[in-house]
């Protein structure tokens, strides 16, 4: 049996290609709904009937889990669907607040997301639990997404883009940024240029793949579904998008590019 990755778009690439290295001996889907990406700037509702019909596809594919490797179908849509298939090992993305608020406790800490994460109920339910020293800045940036789905990563436009959604951030009161949108993987050097160029170095970036990962190594474990080897000779990847197979070659060496970005994203 295989374990889905599932995201609106590529971002979820981000989720994958850590996977790939902390559970070596699995085999993966990766569903993106490329039909109703993004889903940041849709409603609760949308996304909740977006993200059934893709579990709903997911799960005639022969898998054992499946990781919502997008925050905001996490924040929009978790609840449903766990309810929905309670048999089901369902693990959703957290922003990495606590993580941020454990290694700085003394400093402020901001999280860029999409706007309805940013909204979100989930998002503020968490951060008034544990952000006792109001700490925490949310701010959306939604075109994020957009360049991600097309490959712009680094350019003008970008840091034109960044320039004006931190007008009002002071970051010498900041320690970190935390990713709370798995596309926000990809501009960790757009955001490194942006920081050093204004003398915020310092700054440190922290995001909840790791933590996602390590849930759902966990679960495997509890349930007996963790593989100890490989039950084929080599590792398989389906990728599909809105439910169709992605066999193009064209595409395949698409995907690739993003996860070759995700190695230099790695080292930042």
């Amino acid at each position: 049996m295989k374990i889905a990755i599932f995201d609106s778009g590529i971002g979820g690439l981000s989720v994958l290609h850590l996977a790939l290295k902390k559970l070596p001996n699995e085999n993966f889907i990766y569903f993106a709904d490329s039909d109703n990406v993004p889903y940041g700037t849709k409603t609760k509702q949308e996304i909740i009937k977006h993200v059934n019909n893709a579990v709903d596809f997911i799960l005639k594919q022969d898998v054992k889990a499946i990781v919502v490797a997008c925050n905001t179908a996490t924040s929009a849509a978790i609840k449903e669907i766990r309810e929905a298939y309670p048999e089901t090992i369902i693990i959703g993305m957290e922003p990495a607040v606590k993580k941020a608020i454990d290694l700085y406790p003394n400093k402020k800490n901001l999280v860029i997301a999409t706007p309805l994460t940013v909204k979100g109920k989930k998002m503020n339910d968490l951060i008034n639990k544990i952000d006792t020293q109001d700490s925490i800045n949310l701010i959306p940036l939604p075109n994020l997404v957009s360049f991600a789905e097309k490959e712009i990563f680094d350019s003008n436009e970008i840091r034109k883009y960044l320039k004006e959604q931190f007008t009002n951030i002071d970051f010498k009161e900041y320690s970190s940024i935390v990713l709370g949108c798995t596309h926000f993987n990809y501009f960790k050097k757009a955001l490194r240029n942006y920081l050093n160029s204004n003398s915020h170095s310092h700054i440190k970036f922290l995001d909840g793949n790791e933590g996602t990962i390590n849930k759902l190594k966990l679960e495997l474990e509890l349930k007996n579904l963790l593989n100890i080897k490989l039950n084929n000779s080599k590792k398989e990847i389906e990728y599909f998008y809105s439910g169709r197979k992605i066999s193009d070659k064209k595409e395949l060496e698409r995907l690739q590019r993003y996860m070759n970005k995700l190695d230099e994203a790695v080292k930042l």
